[in-house]
């Protein structure tokens, strides 16, 4: 399994508390940061199934600017963040489920880390 997805996490708790994730899936070795065609990561986390999918193509990058954060995207990247948000919005999804992406593993060389977690207390 190549290294760089080896660190893409999906944990149900808060996002401090992660040590560990499930990890299935390869990424594309010519491109550092996107993963291979139609590349689908999944876990079950408290009964529900989750499957995270990669449009292919897909360069998304992250950068903070101090007092906003930028996305900037392809229109295969924002497809890919627009699957996984609806992916955490689904029924039987639970409270705290949350996806961890990083440079080198779904986000471009340089990007700063994005967690998209769940949160349906009030």
């Amino acid at each position: 399994m190549d290294s760089a997805l080896s660190r893409l996490l999906i944990h149900t708790g808060p996002p401090e508390s992660c040590a560990v994730g499930v990890i299935m899936g390869g990424m594309n070795p010519e491109s550092s940061s996107a993963p291979t065609e139609s590349t689908h990561v999944t876990v079950v986390a408290k009964g529900a199934g989750l499957v995270f999918t990669w449009d292919a193509d897909a360069r998304i990058e992250v950068r903070d600017l101090g007092g906003e954060v930028v996305i900037e995207a392809n229109a295969a990247g924002l497809r890919t963040l627009a699957g996984h948000l609806l992916v955490l919005a689904g029924d039987g999804v639970p409270d705290g489920a949350h996806l961890h992406l990083e440079d080198s593993n779904g986000l471009e060389d340089g990007s700063v880390g994005l967690v998209l977690e769940r949160s349906d207390a009030e």
